[in-house]
């Protein structure tokens, strides 16, 4: 039966660029959704940017912008990383768009007319310097329950204790570093007690992974808090209809953001919205999220989608963090790095290879070893997969004009390896995608085996054996053949170039029982390369210099990691000079890069700075700067870079060019 199914991941915050980290759930979804559109079922993609919250009005502002052309910023940014990783999306919106804003205030009224939302004046945390009510997220302190230092103001990274900002112990404000007071307000809440029984009948339908079944039957045991759904201004979101002063809560209208951007595709496309997303609907949505996000997809989401007469999501798939061979992302090791820095090295389908070879269906990290990574993309994509057609394609050319024979020699190995698509689409259903490219990988070996017991290049050098060679040759393209429908989600562009080579379509998971026989293929070329220990090291060397933007997904504010003492020694080693910028441009093939012509004072130097993301270079021109001047230069592939600007980079954005005041002089050394 043909399924219609939604598939949303996480929505990515709108205040920095994407990381690998991101990489790894969408991925994980697109490689989901690729494989049940290759099924036959209809599926739309639609997710979109979290683009509302207290981090981007601030980030806004330190940059001199509006939140808008911060988020329309991004917004384009995320769109190519995502088109350049093979993401096949069909719709990618903005929370901050109007049609988010009308479902919206649709699922408030909603919920006010039910009368789940209550008023209550309650004690917030204010920063008195900033004059603003503070985020969870701008709050840090001593976690009340394990007592851990330096933890949200919402959640406890240690010990994963929930709780209200109120109750952490010393607490301060991120944005001021000021020890922030109590401070009244009027708030909504929307309560969750109503819903309790209705959440308890989904958990138990299936829609969680055991793990986190079991996570929230101890909240319910704990029992639900009403949820606290307002934000005071300044703030940048939707305001509350009725309200001067009062903002919806990010963690209300991001979810909706999947809603709303799946809306805008019934809208193109002529689909009737309530069909899919109403009570009684066969249609499906599934959610993809990180387990940190777990508590409000899983509590307040099917809630809200209840009280305003929406059906709850038919599964939430929660995935593990990533790490870095071995250890949590690092811009010092070079281990942080940008899904640009990535495209700049490394073919995506490399990584979503590798990350495909290590998710399982829960919530296990997953860790990217990079020793790991190069051996298993040169063993099995190059070495075992890649080699099959390798061996067999030229001979087909040679001796069978470039058409296949018209009969296996083997149809039992074939049917063998066609028993096993089931097991196969069982293991990408339920995102068991290490256990699919085990069954795959395991295939491929046999492949490889029929090739060396036939010896093909031995026969060819034997007369009158030449249907013989054409006829194992062509058992071995379509033993290929398979195994690349199958990867055909997780490899979408060394299955393109497959497919070209062999001169059919490989996303049609429907095709797999029927040979190709008595069929034009066309000239070989390279589908994959072997990873070069060089082409790592390049890339782990360019996310250590970076000075691009790391903010994270969610705009953590995380406490200062500091790099190793220096003494003073050290530093007076370093030369600090005022620096004019006189020329800035863009740098042809560099995302990230401009290229800057400086004046230290009667030289001139050029150097390439990772700000493309934060400057227009002709608002650079005649600024002056910070530089450290006698930086080894540096070659690149652009030019000669002949030494560093300073600027500072952060959670909260970045990056910012250091400026001295405006009377220093280009060449002036800073002491």
């Amino acid at each position: 039966m043909k399924r219609r199914i939604l598939v949303t991941a996480a929505l990515p915050y709108a205040n920095g660029p994407i990381h690998i980290g991101h990489m790894l759930e969408y991925a994980q979804t697109d490689i989901w959704a690729r494989f049940q559109r290759a099924r036959g079922h209809e599926v739309v993609f639609a997710w979109a940017d979290d683009a509302h919250g207290t981090p981007i009005m601030l980030n806004a502002e330190k940059r001199g912008m509006t939140p808008e052309a911060l988020i329309e910023h991004y917004g384009a940014e995320h769109r190519r990383d995502f088109t350049d990783f093979g993401i096949s999306y069909d719709n990618f919106s903005s929370t901050h768009a109007e049609s988010n804003r009308a479902l919206v205030e649709e699922v408030w009224q909603e919920l006010v007319d039910r009368g789940s939302v209550v008023t209550r004046t309650i004690e917030q945390l204010y920063d008195t310097e900033k004059g603003m009510f503070l985020p969870d997220r701008f709050i840090r302190g001593t976690c009340p329950k394990c007592g851990a230092e330096d933890q949200y103001g919402d959640s406890c990274e240690v010990c994963s204790a929930t709780y209200e900002p109120t109750d952490l112990v010393d607490p301060r404000s991120v944005v001021s570093g000021s020890v922030p007071v109590m401070k009244k307000t009027e708030h909504f809440f929307v309560s969750l007690k109503p819903f309790q029984e209705g959440l308890e009948e989904w958990l138990r339908g299936g829609a969680l992974q055991t793990e986190v079944a079991n996570k929230l039957a101890e909240w319910f045991d704990e029992g639900l808090r009403d949820w606290d759904v307002t934000r005071d201004a300044p703030y940048f979101g939707f305001r509350i209809p009725g309200t001067k002063d009062k903002f919806f809560y990010v963690w209300l209208d991001a979810p909706i953001g999947y809603l709303a951007s799946f809306k805008e595709v019934c809208d193109q496309r002529g689909l009737d919205f309530d069909a899919w997303v109403r009570p009684g609907s066969d249609a499906e949505m599934h959610h993809f999220i990180g387990k940190d996000i777990i508590y409000f997809h899983c509590l307040f989401w099917p809630a809200m989608l209840e009280g305003a007469g929406f059906k709850r999501p038919t599964r939430v798939q929660a995935h593990g963090f990533l790490t870095v061979n071995g250890t949590k992302m690092s811009k010092s090791r070079g281990t942080f790095i940008m899904a640009r820095t990535w495209l700049d090295h490394l073919p995506p389908d490399y990584l979503r290879y590798y990350f495909a070879a290590k998710l399982g269906a829960g919530l296990a990290d997953i860790d990217l070893n990079f020793d790991d990574f190069t051996s298993r993309v040169n063993s099995d994509l190059v070495g075992k997969l890649v080699n099959i057609a390798s061996r067999a394609a030229g001979f087909i050319h040679k001796f069978g004009d470039g058409r296949l024979a018209a009969e296996l020699p083997d149809e039992a190995l074939y049917a063998s390896f066609v028993e096993q698509h089931e097991a196969i689409a069982a293991d990408f259903e339920t995102c068991s995608y290490s256990s699919a490219i085990r069954r795959i990988m395991t295939l491929a070996d046999r492949a490889n085996q029929y090739v060396d017991e036939h010896k093909p290049w031995q026969m060819a050098k034997e007369p009158g054996r030449e249907a013989d060679v054409v006829a194992v040759c062509t058992q071995a393209l379509n033993l290929f053949r398979v195994l690349m429908i199958w990867l055909q989600p997780v490899i979408p562009e060394i299955s393109k170039r497959a497919g070209e080579f062999l001169n059919c379509e490989l996303d049609d998971w429907q095709r797999i029982e029927h040979p190709l026989l008595n069929h034009a293929i066309n000239k070989f070329s390279p589908l994959a390369r072997r990873v070069e220990a060089k082409q790592v090291e390049a890339l782990m060397e360019d996310a250590r210099e970076s000075l691009a933007p790391t903010a994270s997904a969610q705009a953590k504010a995380p406490a200062l990691d500091l790099a190793p003492e220096i003494s003073i020694d050290d530093f007076l080693k370093v030369d600090l000079r005022v620096a004019r910028i006189t020329e800035a441009g863009h740098v042809e093939g560099a995302d990230k890069l401009l290229r800057l012509v400086l004046d230290i004072g009667g030289e001139t130097r050029q150097v390439f700075a990772g700000i493309r993301s934060a400057y227009d270079p002709k608002d650079l021109e005649g600024r002056l700067t910070v530089m450290v001047a006698n930086l080894k230069p540096r070659k690149m592939r652009f030019g000669l870079s002949e030494g560093m600007v300073l600027a500072a980079a952060g959670d909260e954005g970045g990056p910012y060019l250091l400026s001295p005041d405006s009377d220093a002089k280009p060449g002036m050394r800073i002491k």
